[in-house]
């Protein structure tokens, strides 16, 4: 079954709004730069664009106009989880991250046993199909065992073409990114098989060498699953899979920027490697982002969060992040220097195009009219979602 066609702009559901917010910048997302800017947007939908003072009094104003976070990776957040598969915790997870600035949302789920991994998908089918997500991404269960990080090593199997095709149909055309490791028995024709159904295959959780990570990547794959974890380090003598998915242009490459996964200094280095459009900012969030320290579950494993890091009980590896996209972006200001325009697309325009969605992740007549707007500090103001201003949570200083 190939991947879902439906436009989010036929799925805003009947709360839309109407108006004009303006800022002092407006980052488009894929254009320059508009100083002392002005979008308008009517039912929800971007009507335009211009610079200088707003055509008539704006509903909200802000320093900066950024178009609405896309974040194509997360597990969890507000204590739910989408492994859980109930609809309240799908709606919580979405909710939360919301108002964080996120308004398009990617689910995203640990390596399970069959059964299990086909009803979730069944589940969050549903909820995409409602609007409160915007697809689904399975993180496994065809990932190394060597590699696994926070993944129950006991449901880890190679891919099997019956298996896959079990998920797409469940999946109803939402299933929208596949990460597995290209070194599997049978990875190579799964990545075929998914690439044909319109799924995006990442490379992750994986111990592939630099040939087979480019024979994935030439056939199809176009996603690094949190690029430096749970893959062998840059080599000069074995380079490994981080060299291929550097150094392919057609590769876009996800971090987490929460200052534990990746140090600062090898980020820069990835964004001068890899330019500007090909790095994506995500959360990889677990059930603890904008929840408290403490115990919670993430598949089959028990986790510990203590100074918002998530580690696994049993063996102490990280088990994804606490973090939310605005706090990504204070930190890609802040600590990596980013400009506004790489900003824009790094949190919404490349995970857009990453994902093959339509109207979201850009600043554009027809666009959906999801807007973060923030402070020059890049702190969070308020949020836009299909026209309706919501208010910006208390954000927390890097």
């Amino acid at each position: 079954m190939a991947v879902s066609a439906v436009d989010p702009r036929t799925r805003l559901g009947a709360k839309v709004g109407s108006g004009v917010v303006s800022a002092g910048l407006v980052a488009p997302g894929g254009g320059p730069d508009v100083r002392e800017g002005w979008v308008s947007f009517e039912a929800g939908i971007l009507t335009g664009l211009g610079a200088g003072p707003p055509p008539e009094a704006p509903i909200a104003r802000a320093d900066v106009l950024l178009p609405g976070f896309v974040d194509q990776h997360c597990h969890g957040g507000g204590g739910a989880s989408f492994s859980s598969a109930e609809p309240a915790q799908i709606r919580r997870v979405a909710d939360v991250h919301l108002r964080h600035g996120t308004t398009t949302l990617i689910a995203s789920l640990v390596s399970e046993d069959a059964a299990t991994l086909l009803a979730q998908v069944e589940v969050l089918a549903e909820a995409a199909s409602q609007g409160t997500i915007a697809g689904i991404h399975l993180e496994g269960p065809w990932i190394a065992r060597g590699r696994c990080g926070a993944h129950d090593q006991e449901v880890l199997r190679p891919p099997g073409q019956a298996e896959i095709e079990d998920l797409l149909s469940a999946g109803r055309g939402f299933i929208r990114q596949v990460t597995l490791a290209p070194e599997l028995p049978g990875a190579i024709p799964a990545i075929e098989q998914l690439v044909g159904a319109g799924v995006r295959v990442a490379i992750g959780h994986t111990e592939c060498s630099l040939e087979i990570a480019q024979e994935a990547i030439a056939c199809g794959a176009t996603v690094a699953t949190h690029l430096w974890n749970a893959m062998p380090p840059l080599g000069h003598r074995q380079p490994g899979p981080i060299a291929a998915l550097l150094t392919a242009p057609e590769v876009y490459l996800e971090v987490v920027n929460d200052g534990v996964h990746v140090d600062p200094a090898v980020l820069r280095v990835t964004l001068a490697a890899a330019g500007g459009t090909r790095v994506v900012l995500m959360t990889d969030a677990m059930g603890a982002a904008d929840a408290s320290d403490g115990p919670y579950r993430l598949g089959g494993l028990d986790v510990m969060v203590t100074d918002r890091v998530a580690r696994v009980v049993a063996t102490g590896a990280i088990a994804g992040s606490t973090l939310t996209m605005d706090e990504a972006v204070r930190r890609a200001r802040r600590v990596l220097g980013m400009g506004w325009q790489d900003v824009s697309l790094a949190a919404a325009g490349s995970a857009a195009r990453a994902m093959g969605l339509v109207g979201v992740g850009t600043i554009e007549v027809g666009a959906v009219a999801d807007l973060v707007l923030l402070t020059e500090n890049a702190e969070l103001v308020a949020v836009v979602k299909s026209g309706v201003v919501l208010p910006g949570p208390a954000t927390v200083t890097v």
